[in-house]
C-alpha cells in the first residue's frame, strides 16, 4: 500500500448524539460533521467515519481502540484520529500530523480542556491495552497520557492547541478566537450565542444539558449538567 496513513473520523452521527430537540444546535453539529468531512477530503488521504454505528466497546477506551485497530487491519501502519467537534481544525493540521509521524511515534493535538484533538500513532508503538486503560473523560487524560509515553520512551510531538466544543460556553471561546472560522460555521454561532443571551441561560436552548449526552465520540473530560 503507497499511502500508509489513515484518517479515522471517530464522531457519532449528530442524530444520535446530539442533545435536545433545539433545531439550531442539531442544525449546528450537523454542520460540524459536514465541515470535518470536507477538511479531511481536503488533505487527499484516505479516511474513514466510525460513527456509533461501527463503534464496539461498552468503554470510551474500548470503542476507541478497536476503531484504530480495525483500520491497521486494513493494512494501514499510521492512524490519525479526531472528533467533529474542532471548528478550527484545518487539513494543514491533519498534514501536519502525518509529516511528524515520520519522525515521531505519536503525535498529538491538545485541547483547551485537558483533552485532544487529533492523536496520531504508529502501529509499532500503539499499545492498546495500555491507551485502552487511560482515563478518557477525566482531566487526568494528559497527564496520564504524556507520563506513559515518557516512561517508555515514545518519541511525542505536539501540535498547536485548539478549543473543541463540549459545552454552550464554548461558544464564546470559539467566536473570540482569531484563528480562521468557516463563515457557515460562525453564522450559526453566533445565532446560537443570541439565543442564549436572549433567553439569559443556556437552559432554554441546550434544555440543561451538556451538548454530549454520552460522550461516544469525546475523549474530553465528561461535563455536569449545567
Amino acid at each position: 500500500m503507497n499511502n500508509q496513513t489513515a484518517i479515522l473520523i471517530f464522531a457519532n452521527s449528530a442524530e444520535k448524539e446530539l442533545m435536545s430537540t433545539s433545531h439550531s444546535s442539531a442544525d449546528f453539529f450537523e454542520l460540524l460533521n459536514t465541515e470535518t468531512i470536507k477538511t479531511v477530503k481536503k488533505t487527499g488521504l484516505p479516511y474513514f467515519h466510525y460513527s456509533e454505528k461501527e463503534q464496539i466497546g461498552n468503554t470510551f477506551g474500548e470503542r476507541f481502540t478497536n476503531a484504530i485497530a480495525t483500520i491497521y487491519n486494513k493494512g494501514f501502519k499510521q492512524v490519525i484520529t479526531l472528533g467533529n467537534d474542532i471548528p478550527h481544525l484545518t487539513a494543514n493540521h491533519i498534514l501536519k500530523a502525518k509529516d511528524q509521524l515520520n519522525h515521531s511515534d505519536v503525535v498529538l493535538g491538545p485541547s483547551t480542556d485537558g483533552g485532544f484533538y487529533l492523536m496520531g500513532f504508529k502501529q509499532t508503538h500503539f499499545n492498546t491495552t495500555k491507551i485502552q486503560n487511560l482515563p478518557w473523560q477525566t482531566k487526568q487524560l494528559r497527564h496520564c497520557l504524556n507520563a506513559e509515553l515518557q516512561q517508555q520512551h515514545i518519541k511525542t510531538t505536539y501540535l498547536e492547541t485548539l478549543s473543541d466544543i463540549d459545552d454552550a460556553s464554548d461558544f464564546e471561546i470559539i467566536l473570540e478566537s482569531f484563528k480562521p472560522l468557516a463563515i457557515k460555521i460562525k453564522k450559526l454561532l453566533l445565532k446560537l450565542r443570541k439565543a442564549i443571551q436572549t433567553h439569559s441561560s443556556f437552559t432554554t436552548v441546550f434544555h440543561g444539558k451538556t451538548v454530549f449526552k454520552k460522550h461516544y465520540n469525546k475523549g474530553s473530560p465528561i461535563l455536569l449538567h449545567i
